[in-house]
């Protein structure tokens, strides 16, 4: 047997990133009753944060995760969310069980999971009618009220863990906890643009400079000119908070032909305002290639979310406003570039950074959209 049956790996990969070796993948399934010997074992190019492959076996084909955090009591309870919410209906996709019970295997000092292999394709709010987009919305108005139900919040002042009650299962040491309410603070950003325009101007070395940093001085000193107009409205506290699944956006969403299929990649599972949830969602679904949102699709998608979750109108527009703030102030794809060399999010700066100036243009049209 060759050393690893992982297949389509980059010429440039680095040692970690070429995945588990067979030897690996062997002692994993055994960990699970008829999962089979490994025949091949693909890596998914999809996703920024962890590593997934397609795992195929004798028995059938699976979704092989490695969770990059490590962290398996947290991985555990996300899983043990999961089921419950599968038990209410939502589409998701649970790990599969070992033969111990258990759904977190770690080798290697490294945490993996098993999931079944969903047939599906991501779809973005471009190749959605209104009418998925009205399905779009009502399903995630349904995942927080499904999560309100099978998690507990932790009391204000008590300790993680101090809830009591049925439905206990996102209770626990290591849990996701709530953020603090304060929105980003205009002189922490002055301060990173000035950092990022030293970056930028200073060059990268050997490699010539190109358009992306020619754009990127250019947005950089507009955003800069733009926060100092508006800088008086930044929001006070956060909305609504509640349990949410934290990166709700295309790439983690599997559509079988028009509907929902499986909602994946539950990692940030979290107390979050949750109608912030839904308008990054929608900000992210709904993002047109020159930088600006259709709102065409976002108003029936927000009605569809309000009923479902029974978040009301102001509810919503306080969210837009935060949401519309955090990305005034939001620099963390040039920071991957500039910072830590990382260049997977390059693609999507254009877009990202065009729309922070149409939404400030547009804020009150974006804002009734979500309202109306």
């Amino acid at each position: 047997m060759p050393r690893s049956l992982v297949t389509d790996v980059p010429p440039d990969a680095k040692p970690d990133d070429i995945g588990p070796d067979t030897g690996t993948l062997r002692t994993l399934l055994r960990r699970y009753d008829r999962a089979g010997e490994p025949l091949s074992c693909t890596p998914l190019t999809e996703g920024l944060l962890n590593r997934g492959y397609r795992l195929t076996t004798t028995r059938g084909r699976f979704f092989l995760k490695h969770h990059l955090d490590g962290d398996e009591a947290a991985i555990a309870r996300q899983h043990d969310v999961t089921l419950r919410l599968a038990a209410l209906g939502l589409p998701v996709a649970p790990p599969v069980a070992r033969t111990d019970g258990t759904t977190v295997t770690v080798l290697g000092g490294r945490c993996y999971a098993l999931h079944p292999w969903v047939d599906g394709r991501h779809r973005d709010g471009g190749e959605l009618t209104r009418a998925q987009s009205r399905k779009l919305g009502a399903l995630l108005g349904h995942v927080h009220t499904c999560l309100a139900k099978v998690c507990r919040e932790e009391p204000p002042d008590g300790p993680p863990g101090a809830a009591e009650g049925p439905g206990g299962a996102c209770e626990g040491p290591g849990r996701a906890r709530r953020p603090a309410d304060a929105s980003a603070d205009p002189q922490d950003t002055y301060a990173l643009i000035e950092e990022l325009l030293a970056l930028v101007r200073r060059g990268p070395g050997s490699r010539p400079r190109d358009s992306f940093d020619e754009l990127a001085e250019h947005r950089l000193i507009e955003r800069r000119a733009l926060l100092e107009r508006h800088a008086h409205r930044r929001p006070a506290d956060g909305t609504a908070p509640g349990w949410v699944h934290g990166d709700f956006h295309p790439l983690n969403l599997l559509y079988r032909g028009g509907e929902p299929a499986a909602i994946v990649d539950w990692d940030r599972l979290g107390v979050q305002p949750r109608a912030e949830e839904a308008v990054r969602a929608a900000v992210i679904f709904f993002l047109r290639p020159d930088g600006t949102l259709d709102l065409a699709k976002i108003r029936p998608y927000a009605r569809a979310y309000r009923r479902a979750s029974g978040a009301d109108p102001a509810e919503l527009g306080a969210a837009v406003h935060r949401v519309w703030w955090e990305r005034l102030n939001d620099f963390w794809m040039l920071r991957w570039r500039y910072q830590l060399g990382d260049h997977r999010a390059d693609p999507g700066f254009p877009a990202s950074a065009a729309l922070t100036v149409w939404w400030t243009r547009s804020y009150e049209a974006v804002r009734d959209a979500f309202t109306e």
